[in-house]
């Protein structure tokens, strides 16, 4: 984040959380939960800023991981990382992409206890932590019926839809994507990766939105146009028969 920095020198540092040694406590010292803090932070802040360890993308945002490197290389306590987070949130830059009151009270303090413990940190969640947040694109396969394809966006904030695979008959096809997660996303289709865009729906942050069109036999991909999140891993292969 921006300025984080300066911010660190003035923000009141808060008790470690405790640390297992193949990943992080369920809870931390002062109870905050970080099951709760993985998931809110995946809804809140996955589709601005990448967190390995969180498997998020976004690059409105600066890179969390890299944003502490340096400072942690350096000696910098995980404990002042987490009020820097909070700090950060609960006084956004009035010039940035970070909108007021995104995130309060327990919430916060739970986003800032996981982004503290895992940031720069290599290695993979564990235990519960794991399984906290489905890996992108994991759900099962989208069928077409009668006509109609369902493609939901990830309802967690992951810049995914919550499938990565569907499959089609040839012919007029109504491809619709409910998203229910807040961020902006549309659905768009191409042939191949890298075919000119066929059909493309309407962007919504909440709703659902569709996309007509007419599909041959073979193999197609469908893919979020807004800025930076196919690039994140927010796409699909449509095989059509």
């Amino acid at each position: 984040m921006q300025g984080l920095g300066r911010r660190a020198a003035g923000a009141p540092v808060l008790a470690a959380l405790a640390l297992a040694a193949g990943g992080c406590s369920v809870k931390g010292a002062d109870n905050a939960n970080l099951i709760a803090g993985k998931q809110q932070f995946v809804a809140k802040c996955g589709s601005c800023h990448t967190l390995a360890r969180a498997s998020t993308k976004g690059i409105i945002g600066p890179n969390l991981d890299e944003a502490f490197r340096q400072s942690l290389a350096e000696g910098l306590r995980r404990s002042t990382v987490r009020g820097v987070v909070e700090g950060q949130v609960l006084n956004p830059n009035p010039e940035g992409a970070m909108p007021k009151n995104l995130a309060s009270g327990a919430t916060l303090r739970d986003i800032a206890a996981y982004v503290s413990q895992v940031a720069d940190r290599p290695g993979q969640d564990t235990g519960l932590l794991a399984t906290a947040v489905a890996p992108p694109g994991s759900g099962k396969p989208a069928v077409e019926k009668a006509g109609k394809l369902t493609i939901p966006a990830s309802p967690t904030g992951q810049l995914a839809y919550v499938s990565n695979k569907a499959t089609a008959s040839a012919g007029p096809v109504t491809i619709e994507m409910p998203n229910s997660s807040g961020v902006n996303h549309n659905i768009a289709v191409q042939p191949g990766k890298s075919g000119p865009v066929l059909g493309a729906s309407s962007f919504i942050t909440k709703g659902t939105t569709s996309v007509k069109v007419t599909l041959k036999p073979g193999a197609y991909t469908f893919f979020c146009e807004v800025p930076g999140h196919r690039a994140a891993g927010m796409e699909g292969t449509l095989t059509v028969k």
